[in-house]
């Protein structure tokens, strides 16, 4: 059964992210003495005791004389609509004000709004850090939603109590006892402003991200689950990734731990790049972060829409060849043409992470490898020096995600990388791993016979 959904709301400020955060027991959600820090809904999963729920983050609500005097009047709209879109969503909804300033004519507008939903609501009075703020936490008896819970979310003042208050209100939904596998995560990466958030709203159909022409709007790195053609996978969107000497310190500098953390909890990274614009050192600086990651990778190269009148040109095989150029480090990524606005291909996006995914996992029998290492040493035999050659005994793989193969010789000091490549194409041309990287590693053992030659002594 899908597990019971809980929001967390309030006007600006008041320490939404902080309890976010202390709930999940994990720094998911960016914290910063600055209203408006976070726009989009960030989610987690919470256990407390036999229960776990789900839980969003919030950007805040202002009032509607606030929304009139802001400067991103378009933003914070946004930012209201997936508050409002969290809440539809939720069974319980957490309303967080602040008890060191008292009821504010925000709180009173947010109440109101709240009361016409016709959710279950939890008051919670944050920033009580004091016995005088407890006492202070009871005037917001007036606004009509029930008895303020007081917390401190920063000192975990009062967690447990808000705890066993959302226990309680949460519908209780039964366990077939069945595991499930863990979902793949798709981590959707790329330099700021090249459509990442728009590409995810695409996969959904819905728009579940916030979307703004204005670089950086994507500011955490924001799990959102669904199930595509029976799979279930974990989208991760996240803030765009600058070159380090133009990271801004502050809010923008966590945001690039997120997204670089983001990827290292993935399964595979979408990177998003920009069909209007040449390809950057920093569009293969993030290639080259996932695949430090040892993550697979899939390039979508977005707004194609703007170009398809051209593809009788010869225009699309000609951005091939650049995109091959410029992403020459790992020709075995496929290129998917994607307009992230009309929808081309995002269906094939997908699928093609998935293919990925499975390419991961994909483990070959030793004898098989021993094979192909018998063949490939024939056809083309490892560089010697007088005195110095190199025996290859036999290969094996261990390990998957990613696809590990471990190779035993004499000398494995004496591979030269130009081998190891060789023997990395001769594997993927017989096996494909397709959007994935493969690890080889050389190890030295004592000097026999390869398996087969050894059969063969035995045979004679």
């Amino acid at each position: 059964m899908p597990l019971p959904q809980v929001a967390i709301v309030g006007r600006p400020n008041v320490g939404k992210s902080t309890l976010f955060n202390r709930l999940l027991r994990q720094r998911r959600a960016i914290v910063e003495e600055v209203p408006g820090t976070t726009r989009d809904r960030i989610y987690g999963i919470v256990e407390w005791n036999d229960l776990r729920f789900g839980l969003f983050d919030t950007g805040g609500l202002l009032t509607e004389e606030e929304i009139e005097r802001s400067s991103e009047r378009e933003l914070v709209e946004a930012t209201k609509a997936q508050a409002e879109l969290a809440i539809a969503e939720a069974d319980l909804v957490i309303f967080v004000v602040d008890a060191s300033a008292g009821p504010t004519a925000g709180d009173w507008e947010v109440a109101d709004f709240l009361r016409r939903t016709d959710k279950p609501i939890l008051l919670v009075a944050n920033k009580a850090e004091s016995r005088e703020r407890e006492f202070n936490a009871l005037q917001f008896y007036e606004l009509g939603l029930g008895d303020p819970i007081p917390v401190s979310a920063l000192h975990g003042r009062g967690i447990a109590d808000l705890l066993d208050a959302i226990a309680e209100r949460l519908p209780r939904r039964e366990e077939d006892g069945t595991a499930e596998a863990e979902a793949p995560k798709i981590a959707i990466v790329g330099r700021p402003n090249v459509g990442k958030s728009a590409l995810l709203n695409a996969i959904l159909g819905q728009p579940r991200q916030i979307v703004s022409p204005i670089p950086g709007t994507t500011r955490d790195a924001v799990d959102t689950e669904l199930v595509w053609k029976g799979q279930p996978i974990v989208l991760i969107d996240t803030a765009g990734i600058r070159r380090p000497g133009r990271i801004e310190r502050g809010i923008e500098r966590y945001s690039i731990l997120r997204a670089e953390r983001a990827i290292e909890r993935s399964d595979v990274a979408i990177l998003v790049v920009d069909a209007t614009e040449p390809f950057t050192h920093q569009d293969q600086a993030v290639a080259g972060t996932v695949l430090d990651a040892k993550k697979g990778i899939v390039v979508a190269i977005n707004k194609w829409d703007l170009f398809e009148h051209m593809e009788g040109e010869g225009a699309r095989e000609a951005f091939e060849e650049d995109a091959r150029e410029a992403f020459h480090f790992m020709p075995w990524a496929p290129l998917v043409f994607v307009s992230a606005l009309t929808g081309k291909n995002v269906e094939h996006v997908v699928d093609l992470v998935l293919v990925v995914v499975a390419e991961r996992s994909r483990r070959i029998p030793t004898a098989e490898l021993n094979q192909l290492l018998r063949e490939a040493i024939a056809h083309h035999p490892p560089p010697t020096r007088p005195g110095k050659w190199v025996k290859f005994y036999y290969v094996t793989q261990p390990e998957v995600n990613p696809p590990t193969f471990v190779f035993f010789c004499n000398r494995p000091q004496l591979v030269h990388f130009s081998y190891k490549r060789y023997l990395e194409n001769r594997i993927r041309e017989r096996y494909g791993f397709l959007g994935t990287p493969i690890e080889l590693v050389f190890r030295e053992r004592e000097r026999s016979a390869p398996a087969w030659e050894r059969g063969k002594a035995g045979r004679s």
